[in-house]
């Protein structure tokens, strides 16, 4: 049998030791990168939720239920009722259809604009490009409270002149202009007309998009007798499809949500978006709050829009990150 001298057994415990280190080093790089960041994503994801859950529990809870205390995490008798009773306690439906009337104008305008406009500052060559592109980029930073007052007085001009009856004086005949329609205050005009001139953002985001597409496709495209509008169309618009869809998103959620806009430039009832229905909760006496029927209408303001973002989560995500890494 063979012995084990000093030296030998000293240089197996320290093999011992190196592997138990390198073991204790897997278990923390393991912990470290793989549970804790669970961990902290597991409370971030408990914190953003929390919100969504105490407005579904305040929607299905009683008058006796809402004003117990301490208030209670858990609902005891659903009321289910409550979604039916808050549809009927203001016209929601009409406000419903007003919203779903903006918001797809607001998205068909987007989509219409915004990646004409891209695929001017990206894939055509024209003087000042760039330094016209930095003017427009730098609305970004530009407050929507500092233009309010120039922006609800150019569409008071619209309306005024939309209303006055226009005509023409040749040789002294006085040719009368058909009526323009009405497309300003009072209307969903200032509400979607923008949408059709384009966001800084959404050309930015369609601009940084556009660069990645290899130039070579539209000069093969011009070698085959292509203009600048098939090109456009049939190669560069299907290729930027995820960044389509992250415009239709983040467009249709900031229609969908507007509440500044509808409230200064909806002067009719018959007009209002779900973001003023809302308001219709509140009594005028500021003292009679339906709590849970403004909760029932929330969940069912909230739920198309959660619903059509998990839908498309694949597409904004991905239409987020593509063109942010180069290489």
């Amino acid at each position: 049998m063979a012995t084990i001298t000093a030296a030998q057994q000293q240089e197996i415990a320290l093999r011992q030791g190196d592997a138990g280190r390198a073991r204790r080093d897997r278990r923390v790089r393991f912990v470290r990168q793989q549970v804790v960041p669970r961990i902290f994503l597991i409370i971030m994801c408990l914190i953003f939720v929390m919100p969504f859950y105490w407005m579904v529990t305040q929607a299905l809870k009683s008058n006796e239920e809402l004003v117990r205390y301490p208030p209670t995490w858990f609902v005891h008798d659903p009321q289910w009722g409550n979604f039916q009773e808050a549809t009927e306690k203001i016209p929601f439906w009409k406000f419903a259809r007003n919203t779903i009337t903006v918001t797809a104008a607001v998205v068909i305008g987007s989509l219409i604009s915004n990646p004409i406009i891209a695929y001017g500052f990206s894939r055509v060559n024209w003087p000042g490009r760039d330094k016209v592109f930095m003017v427009v980029l730098a609305t970004v930073f530009m407050p929507f409270p500092a233009i309010l007052v120039a922006y609800v007085d150019t569409w008071k001009r619209i309306s005024d002149v939309s209303r006055k009856d226009l005509g023409i004086n040749l040789f002294g005949l006085s040719i009368p202009l058909p009526d323009l329609p009405n497309v300003g205050i009072g209307t969903f005009g200032p509400l979607v007309i923008p949408a059709f001139l384009g966001s800084a953002f959404f050309i930015f985001l369609l601009r940084q998009f556009m660069m990645q597409i290899p130039l070579d496709l539209s000069d093969a495209a011009r070698m085959d007798g292509a203009n600048e509008w098939q090109i456009f169309s049939g190669i560069v618009m299907p290729l930027t499809k995820p960044a389509l869809g992250v415009i239709a998103i983040l467009s249709g959620l900031a229609a969908w949500n507007d509440f500044l806009g509808p409230l200064i430039f909806l002067l009719k009832e018959s007009l209002y978006t779900l973001a003023i229905g809302l308001t219709f909760f509140q009594s005028q006496a500021d003292r009679d709050i339906k709590f849970n029927l403004m909760m029932a209408a929330s969940v069912l303001v909230v739920l198309p829009v959660v619903a059509i973002f998990l839908f498309f989560q694949r597409y904004f995500i991905s239409g987020m990150t593509v063109g942010s890494i180069k290489g």
